[in-house]
C-alpha cells in the first residue's frame, strides 16, 4: 500500500472488538474479505460475515459514536437509505444515485454527519437484514433552473 493512498478506518465487527487500521480504497475489498493494515504493521483479512461496517475516519481516538439517522431530509444528492443490520441497529446514509458506482460486496454511504469523525461508511451486504430507500434527493431528471435577470435590469455580459 502506498502511503498517499492509505485511508484511516475503524472496522466495526459483530462479535468482536473494533479493528483500527489503514486501507487502500482501490483494493481493500477482496472477493471474500476486507484487507486492513493495522498500525503495528500486521495485515489482517476480515471475512465479510463478521464485519458490520468499515468507517473511514479522520482520527482513531475521536468519539466513535455519531448520529445514526437523519433528523431532516438530507441536502446531499443521491438515494437516502435506511439500513437495518443483522443485530437490529438502524443507520441512515446517502448512496450515489448511480448503479455503476455500487460495489457487489456492499454499499458505501455518506453518514448523517459527514463533518463528524466518520466521513464515509462501507456496509457489507451480509451485514444487513434490510435496506430501504426513503427518498431521492436532487433527481437528475429535474433540470436545475437558472435565475433569470429582471427584465428592466441590464446585464454586464
Amino acid at each position: 500500500m502506498a502511503g498517499s493512498t492509505a485511508k484511516m478506518v475503524v472496522v466495526r465487527r459483530f462479535e468482536r472488538e473494533n479493528v483500527n487500521g489503514f486501507v487502500n480504497p482501490l483494493s481493500y475489498l477482496q472477493p471474500h474479505n476486507v484487507e486492513v493494515l493495522k498500525p503495528d504493521g500486521a495485515l489482517v483479512l476480515l471475512p465479510y460475515e463478521e464485519v458490520k461496517s468499515v468507517c473511514f475516519v479522520k482520527d482513531f481516538e475521536a468519539e466513535a459514536e455519531s448520529r445514526r439517522i437523519f433528523l431532516t431530509r438530507p441536502k446531499l444528492e443521491g438515494l437516502w437509505v435506511r439500513m437495518q443490520f443483522r443485530d437490529g441497529e438502524i443507520m441512515d446514509g446517502v448512496l450515489p444515485n448511480n448503479l455503476l458506482s455500487w460495489d457487489i460486496a456492499g454499499f458505501t454511504v455518506t453518514p448523517p454527519e459527514p463533518d463528524s469523525n466518520n466521513q464515509r461508511v462501507f456496509v457489507p451486504r451480509s451485514a444487513l437484514r434490510n435496506i430501504q430507500v426513503l427518498g431521492v434527493v436532487g433527481s437528475p431528471l429535474r433540470a436545475k433552473r437558472k435565475k433569470a435577470a429582471a427584465p428592466d435590469q441590464q446585464t454586464l455580459f
